[in-house]
């Protein structure tokens, strides 16, 4: 693994992206978009369907490169860094996909540990007590972990997600409609989850969300993917009276009404 100077980096900014334009053949799915993320904040980013609320996840984490603009990580732009500066700084990022997206062919300890094969040389008896600690920090029963996916409920495959997210400790963690598919009662425990886990590991956090529970309990902030941009990243009682349809139907309809006396 290449080595990093972490002098050279602004860890107060985690991610940072600006003028971003994102397109698919002539279909433009980003245009001049601007959003940066603050450390030990939870950002949520809403927005309609097809809108490129994922396709944005994977810009910033580098699964797709943007047609125009630029993503700094910790101050310095990606392109800017060596493969092996890329691929160390990474490892400060832990990620999330819809699902859970685990290796069906690994049980939950052995998905854990892919993390920890791929980026360290610890001995494995190690990386076995590691992958216990996350099983154990998700809140998952410890005989999850030689568990296989197709063994666990909805609930349990976002937690053993989460654990391999948490595997080499990232400062940052990108959550993928983490609550789509859950019963109100474990949505409500998987945001508590996040929240503990913020406060306790100090960590930032990105997600995509749809679910008006989690923006009203947890965010920080809440940014609208509206129009291919960021039209508004503020505090949600901001976001709330943002004068834009979209927003206005959203966030002013009965189920949000419902959410925010909830929350």
């Amino acid at each position: 693994m290449g080595r990093v100077d972490y002098s050279t980096l602004d860890l107060t900014n985690p991610v940072e992206a600006c003028g971003i334009r994102t397109q698919f053949g002539n279909n433009v799915i980003h245009e001049n978009l601007n959003i940066s993320l603050k450390s030990g904040e939870i950002l949520g980013v809403v927005g309609g369907s097809g809108s490129g609320k994922s396709v944005l996840l994977n810009t910033l984490l580098g699964l797709k490169s943007p047609e125009g603009g630029f993503v700094k990580i910790f101050g310095r732009k990606r392109r800017e860094l060596s493969a092996s500066e890329r691929k160390t700084i990474y490892t400060r990022m832990g990620v999330l996909f819809q699902g859970g997206a685990l290796f069906s062919s690994l049980s939950v300890r052995e998905n854990i540990m892919v993390p920890l094969r791929t980026h360290t040389d610890l001995p494995v008896s190690l990386m076995r007590e590691l992958a216990d600690m996350k099983i154990n920090m998700v809140g998952l029963p410890r005989a999850a972990a030689r568990l296989y996916p197709s063994d666990l409920s909805g609930g349990m495959r976002k937690r053993a997600g989460l654990a391999r997210a948490l595997a080499l400790d990232p400062q940052m963690l990108f959550l993928d409609e983490p609550t789509s598919g859950l019963d109100p009662i474990g949505a409500n425990g998987f945001d508590e989850l996040i929240l503990e886990l913020r406060d306790a590991l100090g960590l930032t956090v990105f997600m995509v969300t749809h679910d008006l529970d989690s923006l009203f309990t947890i965010c920080d902030r809440v940014a609208v993917l509206v129009d291919k941009h960021i039209a508004i990243a503020d505090s949600l009682d901001n976001v709330v009276k943002y004068d834009h349809p979209w927003v206005q139907e959203y966030f002013g309809g009965p189920r949000s009404r419902a959410a925010k006396t909830s929350g």
